[in-house]
């Protein structure tokens, strides 16, 4: 029998996915992940994921699918991989997607690590995506979920052909509704509890703060700039602010403005009006071609550069340092520095990489 690695967060996804497979014939190991302690995060009396209510939510679902379950400790991985990353992003005037990272390091890194150990024949995750193979080719595809609402093929680009073959996305094909339906016919102790919606390790919100008491350093405030340079206002901290925010830029000339552009290096913000928001070209860096083939012309695409942005059309370039230029066709809002731009063909996803540069 073919044993599956169940990654478990104590939610109702990877709780059915378990099902799932136990329903086609594997033999699951149901696992968490163990990522922080909360007073790592300096969260000690609020909840958070991997707290022990999680814990036991994903033990009591495996106990009633009969299959064993354990608790991995990557919370040094993580710190290093996840949350020292986070705050260097943020240090250096970028805005970091960690669920990006924390994929692509613990469940498809450190996680198909401990399945190889284990030999499990797949790593499983509750994600809404699908995986194919494609016979002409002879490539495994990532595609979007069937779920337009909850597809999450944009937080998944950087898997490998060989990750590709040894995962098993078994929600990609379902609705969250039927996802639920399911949980709640399977008897699960967790089929209606609410989905996560924060950073798992800032779940108030305030990523601010957040650096603040990681850290132990403030910066101060510093100035609102308009485009042409000149000092309008007075703003709290950079690192406070990512490109396309409104909250928070008061200043001296009327009307609304909006963030464009954050300087770290003198603790600079200049801002300007909705429409200096829209840029038509982008640099990406450490970039992952699904395919494991670079292409060696322009390739017409469709992009986004933020999670369930609508994706627009584009062609993209890969440049002779590696680095792929991603021209739009429209201009798009907000594109920020340290976001993912992710390409797609039709529901296959071709790609993707770290903004580092916006022009145009």
């Amino acid at each position: 029998m073919k044993k599956a690695l169940i990654a478990m967060s104590g939610g109702v996804d990877s709780s059915v996915a378990a099902s799932f497979m136990k329903e086609q014939g594997y033999s699951p190991i149901g696992v968490t992940m163990k990522l922080y302690d909360n007073e790592d995060i300096h969260m000690s009396n609020e909840k958070t994921c991997c707290s022990l209510d999680d814990i036991e939510d994903a033990r009591s679902v495996a106990y009633r699918l009969g299959f064993p379950y354990y608790v991995f400790n990557f919370k040094s991985a993580f710190k290093e991989k996840v949350i020292d990353k986070f705050v260097e992003c943020y240090k250096c005037g970028m805005t970091p997607n960690p669920c990006i990272e924390c994929n692509r390091h613990l469940k498809f890194k450190e996680l198909y690590r401990r399945a190889q150990e284990l030999e499990c024949d797949v790593v499983v995750t509750g994600h809404y995506a699908r995986i194919k193979y494609d016979e002409e080719t002879k490539k495994y595809q990532l595609l979007k979920g069937v779920d337009e609402a909850k597809d999450q093929s944009y937080v998944l680009y950087h898997l490998t052909q060989e990750q590709l073959a040894h995962t098993v996305f078994p929600l990609g094909d379902y609705t969250k509704e039927e996802i639920r339906e399911k949980a709640i016919e399977s008897g699960l102790v967790n089929a209606k509890k609410h989905d996560s919606q924060d950073i798992c390790f800032i779940p108030d919100g305030n990523h601010k703060k957040f650096i603040e008491k990681y850290t132990g350093q403030k910066i101060g405030p510093g100035n609102f700039l308009d485009l042409e340079g000149n000092v309008i206002g007075r703003h709290f901290g950079y690192y406070r602010y990512t490109v396309g925010q409104r909250k928070g830029v008061v200043v001296s000339k009327p009307g609304k403005f909006y963030v464009c552009e954050i300087r770290p290096e003198t603790n600079e913000i200049v801002v300007g009006r909705n429409s200096d928001l829209f840029h038509a070209e982008l640099i990406a860096t450490d970039f992952n071609w699904i395919s494991g083939e670079t292409p060696e012309k322009p390739v017409e695409v469709y992009g986004r550069t933020r999670y369930h942005q609508e994706l627009a059309k584009a062609v993209a370039t890969v440049l002779e340092d590696g680095t792929v230029k991603v021209d739009f066709e429209q201009p798009q809002r907000a594109i920020t520095k340290g976001q993912a731009v992710v390409l797609y063909d039709g529901d296959v996803v071709l790609g993707g990489g770290t903004i580092i540069e916006v022009n145009g």
